[in-house]
């Protein structure tokens, strides 16, 4: 087993999830072999080329991270580790935080074709295909950003890739409905956290309202400008927005989350020209986070 490969506790946890080998068209390579590949990938940000020989053929390695990230693979099994952590009670929604953090896009990212890609061999599109590629520029070059919502153990429950002069707050709602973590025991899926927390950006009345809607509590502080124009508008602006000091002191987990899929490379720096397969990139460095102890 070589450094940053699946330990034996950990690939016991992931296999019953993976897609079953063999059947029509021959039997796939080793899952445990290219899931290594796929890992050495993300933790060095090495091309695909690049990669050493005891993971089997690059292209190979490479054609099963676009694969499962074109069909939805690694969501599944993302959402089925989620599942697995909290049927164990490692999942403390006692506070969930949103935030975002911008990746730097190489210059191997720019370039893709404008012609919308397909899933191999079905006649239909990647689900988190994007036109624009989740791309943007800015000053400082190509950028995307990623926005996520973090639970209390610091491992991100759900993310969305945009351009990266996108907004945080217009992204809020989006990032807050693919919060869905499934009960093995049956029943209706977790889709509402105890307690939610972000900074001044995903303050907007909008964002409250949707929270009030579906009754969580919530402490994202007011920015001077908005507190100022509630209090000019007198009793037309509403009650002043509640805000607990001690809870927000808890925010700083979803700035460690951002830190830990950022020792990945290939997520801190973006490689990948289309959005979908830095999608996929993400969720796997999310499952590895989740599949840690």
């Amino acid at each position: 087993m070589g450094r940053g490969d699946l330990t034996n506790s950990e690939w016991s946890r992931l296999l019953p999830h993976l897609p079953k080998t063999g059947g029509r068209g021959g039997r796939w390579a080793s899952h445990r072999k290219m899931i290594n590949g796929i890992l050495f990938r993300e933790r060095t940000g090495v091309p695909w080329r690049d990669l050493p020989t005891r993971f089997g053929k690059w292209k190979t390695v490479y054609e099963r991270h676009r694969r499962w990230s074109a069909d939805g693979t690694w969501e599944t099994i993302l959402h089925a580790v989620q599942a697995d952590a909290d049927a164990e009670g490692r999942i403390d929604c006692s506070m969930v935080s949103v935030d975002s953090t911008s990746c730097r896009a190489h210059q191997h990212a720019a370039g893709a074709r404008r012609d919308a890609p397909h899933v191999p061999k079905k006649r239909s599109r990647p689900r988190q295909h994007r036109p624009d590629e989740g791309l943007g520029r800015s000053r400082g070059g190509l950028t995307c950003k990623i926005h996520l919502a973090s639970e209390g153990g610091r491992r991100p429950l759900a993310f969305l890739v945009t351009p990266g002069q996108w907004g945080d707050a217009p992204q809020f709602i989006p990032v807050m409905e693919r919060i869905r973590v499934a009960r093995l025991e049956g029943g209706r899926p977790r889709t509402r956290p105890d307690h939610l927390g972000g900074d001044k950006a995903y303050s907007s009345r909008r964002n409250r309202r949707y929270l009030r809607r579906r009754q969580i509590k919530h402490t994202i502080p007011e920015p001077r400008d908005q507190r100022a124009n509630r209090r000019r508008r007198g009793s037309k602006g509403g009650r002043p927005a509640g805000f607990d000091k001690t809870m927000y002191k808890r925010r700083n987990e979803v700035e460690r989350t951002i830190n830990a899929l950022k020792n990945f490379r290939a997520v801190a720096t973006r490689y990948d020209k289309r959005a979908y397969v830095f999608h996929g990139t993400v969720t796997v460095a999310a499952i590895r986070l989740w599949l840690r102890t």
